[in-house]
């Protein structure tokens, strides 16, 4: 059985998000200063990371309201809401310490983190001229 179109969706922006950051970190760190490079590629990770969270959580969210029914009674793991309410913190908290202890750039993260939304809006592109169904 094939998997929905969404999922390959996902899927792809996963990847992507990925493989922009470690490129866009081997070009700056090349380019510019190599801790600006790894502060892009940690970023990417961090994006990466901010977006698999958010898809389990809708995935655990959709499994549960699918699951009930007229008498039935589903539950959300804790991690879920978890992961849903404080990854946003976590993420910050991951930023703060990196920069404190490992000497890497803020600015340099925060524009690794745009490669999620890079890997989506490529994702979409290719979506819109080459829809599949």
């Amino acid at each position: 059985m094939e998997a929905p179109s969404y999922r390959r969706t996902e899927t792809w922006i996963s990847r992507l998000t990925l493989v922009f950051g470690v490129v866009a970190g081997l070009l700056v760190g090349w380019g510019y200063r190599w801790n600006w490079g790894i502060g892009v590629a940690i970023g990417a990770g961090l994006a990466w990371l901010n977006f698999r969270w958010l898809k389990q959580g809708l995935d655990a969210l959709t499994q549960t309201i699918a699951a009930q029914g007229p008498q039935a009674k589903g539950s959300v793991p804790l991690g879920t809401y978890f992961r849903a309410l404080f990854r946003y913190a976590l993420i910050a908290l991951m930023v703060y310490v990196i920069f404190r202890y490992l000497k890497v750039p803020v600015l340099s993260m925060i524009l690794g983190l745009c490669a999620l939304g890079a890997a989506t809006l490529a994702v979409s592109v290719h979506e819109v001229f080459r829809p599949q169904e």
